[in-house]
């Protein structure tokens, strides 16, 4: 690589090679080809004098691009798509007659945008499958490891790890769902013409049956089920809007999780993988920071703000088209999936590799367990015949003096003590001790981890064990 050359973070740190190829320009300029040998081949079936000869002479170049005469040709004449008409016919001289016939430039840019994006999602569902895989196996590990849960992100009823794990999970596979839902939908531009009328076709053609037809032969060539009914010059911005609302959905997702982890991180109960060889800071020898979740963080935020730019574009068209669309489209739409590319890399590779400090979260939660215990104690005492109005006055007294204890004095957790020296409350330590297991306290945690695994998550990665990703290496 050239060091003194710019290039974006997304092809030297973040982005597949995979994904890079599919927004690049000899993914474009491939496609546009394979583009105009469809319309050609759509007319040919309706009638339109185009030869076989014509067809094979195009098919013949549909990889091997004349870029440099592209390139010189639109130096001149500052049109890409004529440029490459003209490069393309070249190539070509019999079929050049042909090529581009009754089409607009929107007819290659705009249908291969959306090939382009259909390929984009189909590469990031795979890994997003390949992060729910590597979460379903952690979920089951620790389905019944009893930790602290928060809300307000203070100590709350405990959960187990593996059912924290399901909340990432059930995200996810939202995020696959919406996914397919777009992929599914997604409705190719077809052949519209200048305004949306075809007015160019029915010159040509002069049968709206045989109009129709051509355009459900390209979808067909392409694998797509829909066709956009009606159109000004270009496919409505709203769906680039509907695909970068899915892209960020991926990246609140990646974000919930990567804020999670890095809160257990700092709380010493659960850390990202770490290499033998990596420096977690330049200055503190001995730090492991969650620098791969700070980057899912970050490249989430930048996702989820860029949705905003689909939003915008999509609401200032004017009428059947105008341009300004073109340069932010080039670039929001490209880096949104470039983004999540980066960002899904990073969630495999963190969610194959979680370490779990089993002892350090039971010590956290051993020390709040007996503030948590008290709702169990005092159902004791009634049960002996106390009164639970003046038992749960005396708790919340003896509970504010042990945590007045611990913040202000920095000594232990004395409450169970102060409720057995209570007579109020006739009990033993030993009694209320009996009651300090963990795992009372996490309610259905486990049988729900087992229930959504079964009955969500193993037939979804069954179904897709062909689809999914495999494994990643990071650049950095």
């Amino acid at each position: 690589m050239e060091r003194d050359k710019y290039m974006s973070p997304f092809s030297t740190r973040y982005a597949s090679k995979e994904m890079q190829f599919i927004f690049s320009e000899d993914n474009k300029f491939r496609t546009w080809r394979k583009l105009w040998i469809s319309l050609a081949k759509a007319e040919k079936r309706q009638g339109l004098p185009i030869t076989d000869a014509q067809i094979k002479e195009l098919e013949a170049h549909a990889d091997d691009i004349n870029y440099a005469d592209a390139e010189a040709r639109e130096k001149e004449t500052r049109h890409d798509v004529m440029s490459h008409v003209y490069a393309y016919g070249l190539q070509c001289p019999a079929a050049k007659p042909i090529i581009h016939l009754g089409a607009t430039s929107c007819y290659v840019g705009d249908n291969t945008d959306i090939i382009v994006m259909k390929q984009g999602m189909e590469l990031l569902r795979g890994k997003l499958l390949r992060v729910i895989q590597n979460l379903r196996d952690f979920s089951a590990q620790y389905k019944d490891v009893p930790t602290l849960a928060y809300t307000h992100l203070q100590p709350a009823q405990p959960t187990t790890v593996g059912k924290r794990a399901t909340l990432w999970m059930n995200e996810l596979v939202m995020d696959v769902n919406e996914l397919d839902h777009r992929l599914s939908t997604l409705p190719l531009l077809g052949s519209k013409g200048t305004t949306g009328t075809q007015a160019s076709f029915v010159e040509l053609l002069g049968d709206g049956k045989k109009i129709d037809r051509i355009e459900r032969d390209i979808a067909d060539d392409f694998g797509f089920q829909y066709v956009v009914p009606v159109s000004g010059q270009t496919y409505s911005r709203k769906v680039d809007f509907q695909a970068l609302s899915a892209l960020s959905g991926v990246a609140q997702t990646a974000s919930k999780f990567s804020y999670d982890l890095r809160l257990l991180q700092s709380f010493k109960e659960i850390e990202e993988p770490f290499e033998d060889r990596q420096i977690g800071s330049s200055a503190m020898a001995y730090k492991r920071n969650p620098m791969r979740c700070e980057r899912i963080s970050a490249l989430s935020r930048y996702v989820m703000v860029d949705q905003l730019n689909a939003a915008v574009t999509a609401g200032t068209q004017w009428f059947e088209r105008t341009l300004d669309d073109s340069a932010n489209r080039r670039v929001a739409v490209a880096e949104a999936f470039l983004a999540v590319d980066g960002i899904l890399n990073i969630f495999m590779n963190v969610t194959g590799g979680l370490v779990v400090y089993e002892k350090v979260i039971r010590a956290r939660l051993m020390a709040e367990l007996p503030f948590m215990a008290t709702e169990n104690i005092l159902m004791a005492a009634v049960k002996k015949g106390g009164d639970r109005q003046a038992l749960h006055e005396k708790i919340r007294v003896l509970s504010q003096e042990a945590a007045k204890k611990v913040k202000q004095d920095g000594e232990k957790n004395d409450l169970l003590e102060r409720i057995a020296a209570d007579p109020a409350f006739k009990t033993t330590k030993a009694e209320i001790d009996a009651l300090l297991e963990p795992k009372n306290f996490t309610g259905r945690s486990a049988e729900q981890v087992e229930t959504f695994i079964k009955t969500v998550v193993d037939p979804l990665l069954e179904a897709n064990k062909d689809r999914m990703a495999d494994g990643v290496e990071l650049n950095v």
